[in-house]
C-alpha cells in the first residue's frame, strides 16, 4: 500500500494553479515549475511535474488514467478473491515430487 503524500492536498492544487498561473513568465516549462517549487519549498520540480500531469489527465487535456480509474481500479483489485495465489505449506509434497520419485499411491 502506498504511503500517505508527504504534501497536503491543498498545497498540491495551490501549487499546480500557481505553475499555471506563471507558466508564460518563464522562457520553458523547467524554469516555471523550478521557480514554484522554490516558492513553495517543495521537494522537486519532478514532483510538481507529475502533479501537473495528472492534473491535466484528470482534466481530459491529456490521456491516461485519471485519479478516479485509479481508484476504482484499486478498489476492484482488493476485492478479487486471493484464491488464485493459494500457498502450499512448507515440507508438503506434490504430487510432481511423488511422481517423479515413483512413491505416488
Amino acid at each position: 500500500m502506498a504511503r500517505p503524500s508527504r504534501y497536503p492536498l491543498e498545497l498540491r492544487r495551490r501549487a499546480v494553479r500557481m505553475f499555471a498561473e506563471v507558466r508564460d513568465d518563464y522562457p520553458n516549462e523547467t524554469a516555471a515549475l523550478q521557480a514554484v517549487v522554490d516558492k513553495l519549498g517543495i521537494g522537486s520540480r519532478e514532483t510538481l511535474r507529475n502533479w501537473v500531469k495528472q492534473q491535466e489527465i484528470d482534466a481530459g487535456q491529456r490521456p491516461g488514467t485519471t485519479t478516479e480509474e485509479s481508484a476504482q481500479l484499486k478498489a476492484l483489485n482488493l476485492e478479487e478473491p486471493r484464491s488464485s495465489r493459494t500457498a502450499v505449506p512448507i515440507g508438503s509434497k506434490s504430487r510432481t515430487t511423488e511422481r517423479a520419485r515413483g512413491t505416488e499411491a
